[in-house]
């Protein structure tokens, strides 16, 4: 009997990555990345023209590139037939959002609007839309919307409704244009399938969609614009299905492109993170799994729906089905290491690396492990791309505090590290403080792949053991799982996610646990950061909006 497969395609910040996977035990046969050849457009457009404080577009043909390259390559490196796979899925960093005429093209790509940056893709960390967003938070607790609760108390800048406001404001002749606002997964599958299918995981936690409710009435538009009251149902039409669903089948077209058969099964789209869940085999509650990378987000299953504050979201049937899906989320993690090591670090320090056979990172890491916790005398505030959860604002930003002539760079290190694994317990305690419980703690992506300082400080911060996923792709793992319960166990596939993670999904046997004596400093240091948290997020001080403020009118 011949071997079935399924490919789960994982769109990131900086690249897409294919993965082919055995549909039997979860076996990665091959993998491949294709770097976006434009990257993350956050300081102008391919024609130079410049972009405002905040911004971060993407280019929608970069990730069709993706396809035309990693899918063809994890066929042909193994030798595998691809009448062999039965279905392709994928997940996307979420919102990433775009504008649509009425072919489903992308405006940005027609001459007459692409030098307009309301034409281009919104990623995820696009946080200029962060004025709209307070005013719609502000007008839906004035009206007494329910939704709120759903999300924490507030809806972000990154999400859908904040980022099409902005376009309306800043830019209503594209507004206009636009037929459809699309996230940027639906509308990947959609080139692949023809078909218009909207995924529930992104509708519900970007897009404020509820399964029996369906999305914020005409008379909340209506009163943040009256040009939005029919938005829902004019440029966010669509029907929205489940994950696991079958979107459609792969069209000749693109089959013939990325090297597949026609007609094998597509899945709805998913968020990476959400993804990802079911990879590590996670489909019951009291389970936090953290997809670390440029960001985290944290995802819970319960069996009941509450209020936790700062959430990004809780949706029935939004991760496993059966379950409340929780999403929290810290806005910048690996993001800000990266951001030291290549703005901040001195040039010593990559001579010593380079001396020493290893990278920048590396280096930092194995230094600042010589530390205990509480020697560098540094606390540092989690909040270089803004706050996600528990503050909801992007307008806050990085602090770091207890600096001397005498400190290292590798003290700033690990402090930035220690300061993110605060991020995440302020995030768990917010969980516990509204009755959902977190008893075990998973990690996947980039980040627990690499560095065991920051995985041992995240076991000590949090006092809690870490199990880490198996897969180094632990997101395009779950987007094949999806794509197995899309095909069908009539096909080779599955009938459920949960039979999926059953066969498919990994841990590692190592895991991450507490040292006491380390815990009992955290302990001390985790109090200081509170207080830190607090005075700056919640109103005690505000110099870190006051200078943002006179950035932008500086600019």
């Amino acid at each position: 009997m011949c071997a079935k497969y399924a490919i789960g395609v994982d769109y990131g910040t900086e690249s897409g990555r294919a993965l082919l996977v055995d549909i039997a035990n979860g076996a990665e046969i091959a993998t491949h990345v294709t770097p976006y050849p434009h990257g993350v457009m956050d300081e102008r457009l391919p024609d130079g023209t410049l972009l405002g404080p905040d911004w971060a577009l993407q280019h929608p043909d970069d990730y069709m590139e993706v396809l035309r390259r990693s899918v063809p390559e994890v066929l042909r490196e193994p030798g595998v037939n691809p009448e062999d796979v039965i279905g392709i899925g994928i997940d996307f960093t979420a919102c990433t959002m775009m504008p649509l005429d009425e072919q489903g093209s992308p405006l940005c790509l027609k001459p007459e609007w692409s030098g307009n940056p309301h034409s281009w893709v919104k990623l995820w960390k696009h946080h200029a839309a962060q004025e709209e967003a307070n005013r719609l938070n502000a007008i839906a607790e004035e009206r007494g919307e329910t939704f709120l609760h759903r999300y924490g108390g507030k809806l972000s800048s990154e999400w859908m409704i904040a980022k099409v406001w902005q376009i309306l404001n800043e830019a209503p002749e594209i507004y206009d244009q636009s037929n459809l606002f699309m996230e940027a997964a639906d509308w990947v599958v959609m080139q692949m399938t023809g078909s218009l299918v909207r995924n529930s995981c992104t509708a519900g936690y970007k897009a404020v969609w509820h399964k029996e409710k369906g999305y914020p009435s005409n008379e909340f538009f209506a009163a943040l614009d009256p040009r939005l009251e029919p938005f829902t149902e004019t440029k966010l039409r669509g029907s929205i299905a489940a994950l696991g669903s079958k979107a459609g089948e792969l069209n000749a077209a693109m089959a013939e492109a990325m090297g597949l058969s026609p007609g094998i099964a597509v899945a709805v789209g998913n968020v990476d993170a959400h993804a990802a869940v079911p990879a590590v085999g996670v489909v019951t509650p009291g389970k936090l799994v953290m997809a670390m990378g440029t960001s985290i987000c944290h995802l819970l299953l319960s069996d009941k729906e509450v209020n936790v504050e700062g959430m990004c979201g809780v949706v029935e049937d939004g991760i496993v089905a059966g379950y409340y899906g929780y999403e929290a989320g810290q806005s910048a993690v690996g993001d800000i290491f990266a951001w030291y090591v290549d703005e901040a670090v001195p040039e010593y320090v990559r001579k010593c690396a380079q001396e020493d056979g290893e990278g920048v990172h590396q280096w930092l890491e194995r230094k600042a492990a010589e530390s205990n916790p509480g020697e560098t005398g540094l606390l540092a505030l989690d909040w270089w791309n803004g706050n996600r959860s528990v503050l909801v604002d992007a307008d806050l930003s990085g602090l770091l505090v207890g600096l001397t002539l005498q400190t290292k760079p590798e003290e700033i290190y690990r402090a930035l590290l220690e300061s993110t694994a605060f991020g995440t317990r302020r995030i768990i305690e917010a969980f516990h403080q509204n009755g959902v419980e977190v008893n075990e703690l998973y990690a996947c992506g980039g980040l627990p792949q690499r560095n065991r300082l920051l995985m041992q400080i995240y076991a000590d911060v949090t006092g809690r053991e870490i199990k880490i996923a198996d897969s180094t792709q632990t997101a395009a793992l779950g987007a094949a799982m999806f794509a197995a319960v899309a095909a069908g166990a009539e096909a080779g596939g599955y009938a459920n996610i949960v039979d999926a993670a059953e066969k498919m999904a990994r841990v590692r046997k190592e895991t991450f646990k507490p040292i006491p004596e380390h815990a009992a400093v955290y302990e001390e240091l985790y109090q200081y950061y509170l207080r830190l948290h607090d005075y700056f997020g919640r109103g005690g001080n505000d110099v870190m909006k006051r200078l943002k403020a006179m950035k932008r009118s500086s600019i």
